[in-house]
């Protein structure tokens, strides 16, 4: 996602691989991948870090392009899928800390206006997500 309340242009983020098609220098199962995918997630790891732990440690480029299948797909299949969208969960995370950091200081103007960029980017996202169907229709964000 590009930066919404910013100056910036850019997007950040890594290119995924030029092919579409398994390595052939891979030496790893789609099964065996799957079963890696399935123990990081149980041992408490969201789907982005999942992918970052393949990829650093095990040379694993691109779960899809081994498995045929995303991360959150293969999760969902056993049974481990999120509640929340995983860019959604963060993004009222941070809107939490933030209200948090508010009512310790009142007084801060620019968290504030922090607080309300990120609220209106958590709509803009939820707005997203409930048109895909993956929250409910009548999912709305609330400070508490």
């Amino acid at each position: 996602m590009t930066r919404m309340h910013s100056g910036g242009r850019g997007s950040s983020g890594s290119t995924k691989p030029a092919a579409k098609t398994e390595p052939r220098w891979l030496d790893f199962e789609a099964n065996e991948v799957r079963d890696m995918v399935v123990g990081l997630a149980r041992d408490g790891h969201d789907p982005s870090e999942i992918g970052r732990a393949l990829r650093d440690q095990h040379g694993i480029p691109s779960v899809k392009q081994v498995t045929g299948q995303k991360i959150s797909d293969i999760l969902e299949d056993e049974g481990l899928g999120l509640e929340m969208p995983e860019d959604l969960r963060n993004l009222v995370d941070k809107a939490d800390s933030l209200q948090s950091h508010l009512e310790e200081h009142p007084k801060d103007l620019q968290t504030e206006r922090q607080l309300e960029l990120v609220k209106a980017r958590v709509r803009k996202v939820a707005s997203y997500h409930r048109e895909e169907g993956n929250i409910s229709s009548d999912w709305e964000y609330t400070a508490e």
